[in-house]
């Protein structure tokens, strides 16, 4: 009899890839957050994340660029929701210099995550070492999903 060992990876998604994934249709962060949406990979989400997602996302220059509607990105938003495994934020570590990154890193800290997905390796690169967590770009997660499944 053979078994099967499926790879599951739990993934938290900076603002700067769900942005870059409503603005453009092509490259690797939409295909993550089809991928998300698809349930591929455990998505894991704070609500102090999920409030960041809606906060960017609804700026004018984001709304105009992607075509949304703030109404039709709160149902994007909703529907990632629905799919991720949400995350209690019980142990905070202001550490970053952006404080948006630090929720992102306490997100991913506490919810055991594999890797922040990030366009930002510069700054979670400092401290990530110390959280056995990576910080790595969507193309990156892609492949590793991919590489994953049968």
């Amino acid at each position: 009899m053979r078994y099967h060992l499926q790879v599951t990876f739990s993934y938290v998604l900076d603002t700067d890839v769900i942005v870059a994934a409503l603005r453009s249709d092509k490259g690797a962060s939409r295909q993550l957050l089809l991928a998300a949406l698809n349930q591929q990979f455990e998505l894991l989400l704070s609500v102090p994340l999920i409030l960041e997602y809606e906060t960017v996302l609804t700026r004018p220059e984001h709304l105009a660029t992607c075509g949304l509607s703030s109404r039709e990105v709160g149902r994007v938003l909703d529907d990632l929701a629905a799919v991720a495994r949400p995350v209690r934020l019980a142990f905070r570590w202001p550490t970053l210099s952006d404080p948006d990154d630090d929720m992102v890193l306490e997100t991913a800290t506490n919810g055991s995550a594999s890797a922040i997905v990030t366009f930002n390796q510069r700054d979670f690169a400092s401290v990530i070492k110390g959280f056995r967590c990576a910080a790595i770009l969507p193309a990156t997660a892609l492949q590793q999903i991919r590489s994953s499944t049968p």
